[in-house]
């Protein structure tokens, strides 16, 4: 008996007990079903992770004030600052550099009036943390220098004042009741680690926030964002900055009074975590897979004890052990790749469906099924047919023709 004879004759026994053949695939299919399903949600929520992560870049550092514990008196970064690790010749590392302050406003627009976020940034914050306009500039050096009454705003910002995101250039804000002239428009960011929501917020030139701030000192910023030349020279330009930051603020040796996060850093850790946490729930979804096959072992030990009597005419006519053990591991393996098949289907429309519920919510996950994770899961499900059949295959390939043929 060749190959295709044996699944031949598997598909023919199988449609003999056509309930029972489905109750047994049923117990694959929700195996299989659930590791597409854990595997395609797992690898969706990293990539939406890593999509909401990846804001800033893998070259930028963002630093921010945060003594040590030691630290009495710590001093508040400046645009002093920003200007020294902006020179070559102290931070050889640095590419550029960018301030931002955060401050709270109330905006209006004819008759709408709300509170809202604005940031006193540099011109070069922009392509730092890779800001995208929808229309309109973006703040240039001329407007940091002259102190311009101009405002780039962010979608929702944009939206929620005027009613609409575009034809807005031109257009005058008034902020704490002073005019501003609308110069542009940004692109939604979404979420990022660049400590700012751009999305709801105001762009306002650095220097006018210091102007009419009051602040003391009034050239304070929270935020400084740094561009390293290389991915390569990262911890080298951590290690300058810090050292900088410790010369201009005086701190004591081996103390910091800022922190330096690396974006990257923290990117790379989430992706391990969240790579293993797939990796745990495709585990856990597997031992499904287990009680499927163990229900091929129980279907096909009843298929054997019911079949003796089959089994014993087919080797009085002829048939070899290897021809019996072949029919009934083709059987189980028919049971397992159909329940695979079946289980992949099912397993992307659970993602699907998922997908769908956190859209509506408002996070975006989208279900991510690779093609490795298919073969896994189809090879994986036929290896468990042919492991789980193999006992009951071999037993019915050691009947004796005549016990056999004797069997009531």
């Amino acid at each position: 008996m060749n190959l295709a004879q044996a699944l031949i004759e598997a598909l023919r026994s199988l449609t003999v007990n056509k309930l029972r053949s489905a109750l047994t695939i049923l117990g694959i299919v929700i195996g299989v079903a659930a590791v597409i399903a854990m595997i395609s949600l797992g690898r969706g929520l990293q990539a939406s992770v890593s999509e909401q992560l990846s804001g800033v870049g893998s070259t930028t550092l963002v630093v921010f004030s945060a003594p040590d514990p030691g630290i009495r008196f710590p001093k508040p970064l400046t645009m002093g600052d920003v200007r020294a690790l902006s020179d070559p010749l102290q931070a050889p590392d640095v590419l550029a550099v960018a301030a931002q302050t955060i401050g709270s406003a109330t905006f209006s627009f004819g008759s709408k009036t709300q509170t809202q976020n604005f940031y006193g940034v540099t011109a070069n914050y922009f392509s730092i943390n890779n800001l995208k306009l929808a229309e309109g500039e973006a703040l240039k050096e001329e407007h940091i220098l002259g102190q311009s009454a101009v405002v780039v705003l962010g979608p929702r910002l944009a939206k929620s004042l005027f009613g609409r995101q575009t034809g807005l250039v031109g257009e005058m804000v008034h902020i704490e009741g002073q005019p501003f002239r609308v110069i542009g428009v940004l692109k939604p960011a979404g979420n990022s680690i660049s400590f700012t929501d751009t999305d709801n917020a105001a762009l306002l030139p650095i220097s006018l926030v210091h102007a009419r701030s009051v602040r003391s000192p009034r050239d304070t910023v929270d935020f400084v964002t740094v561009q390293v030349r290389s991915a390569g020279r990262v911890k080298q330009a951590t290690e300058q900055v810090r050292q900088v930051l410790r010369v201009r603020h005086q701190t004591p040796v081996g103390m910091n009074d800022v922190n330096v996060f690396v974006p990257q850093d923290m990117l790379n850790a989430i992706n391990q975590i969240m790579v293993a946490l797939t990796v745990f729930l495709g585990g856990i979804a597997a031992i499904s897979l287990l009680v499927g096959g163990i229900g091929i072992m129980n279907i096909m030990l009843v298929s054997v004890t019911e079949r003796t009597r089959e089994i014993g005419l087919r080797k009085a006519l002829g048939a070899r052990r290897g021809d019996i053990l072949l029919q009934f591991l083709a059987e189980a393996a028919t049971l397992s790749l159909m329940g695979g098949v079946l289980g992949i289907v099912l397993g992307w429309l659970i993602g699907v469906v998922f997908g769908y519920f956190a859209k509506a919510s408002g996070t975006t996950l989208v279900p991510q099924i690779g093609l490795d994770a298919v073969l896994i899961a189809t090879l994986f499900s036929s290896a468990i047919g042919l492991f789980f059949g193999f006992y009951p295959a071999n037993r019915a390939a050691r009947l004796q023709p005549v016990e056999a043929l004797r069997y009531e």
